[in-house]
Order: structure tokens, then sequence, then C-alpha cells
């Protein structure tokens, strides 16, 4: 997984984001979902009871153009927003 940066509105969705010295203009509506996190992977423990521990992350599939050139073509990305808040892509097709 790569990290990324992402711009999102007012209501947390995002907009934009800059992978790798490029910027990406989201071109359709974004489709989000959650998945669990392998949390046994990462943390020692999952947390004692009434500790907030996050074991889900946000999934979004964006389908972007490079740039703000209306008739480049739409990729699409799966990019995970983890449980610190940080940006990663998961998949590009």
């Amino acid at each position: 997984m790569r990290d990324v940066d992402v711009t999102v509105n007012p209501e947390g969705i995002p907009v934009s984001f800059e992978l790798e010295g490029r910027t990406w203009v989201v071109g359709a509506e974004p489709v989000r979902w959650y998945e669990r996190r392998n949390w046994w992977e990462t943390d020692r423990r999952m947390g004692r009871p009434g500790e907030a521990r996050s074991i889900d992350v946000q999934v979004w599939q964006l389908q972007a153009r490079l740039g703000r050139n209306p008739s480049s073509d739409l990729v699409t990305f799966e990019v995970i927003r983890d449980e610190t808040g940080r940006w990663l892509v998961r998949a590009q097709s």
C-alpha cells in the first residue's frame, strides 16, 4: 500500500488526492464501505473493556481523472482511511 494525501469536502467525502506527485480529481460519486482490520496483526491486544479502539477502517472506491482535464480517462482506486486517519491506496485499476 502507498500513502496518499486526500482532500475532502466539508462532509468528509474525498474530492481529490495527490499520489506520487500527481494530482487526481474525483470525477464520479465515491463509494464508501467499512471493513474489519486485522487488528491482531498490528496491535498487541484488542483493548480493555470500555476503551475506544477502532476495528473497522473506511474503504473508498474513487474514480478519478489525472489533473483537471475533463477529457482524461477515469481510473479506479481503492483508498483506505485507517484508524489513525492515514490514507493509503490499496488498489488501482
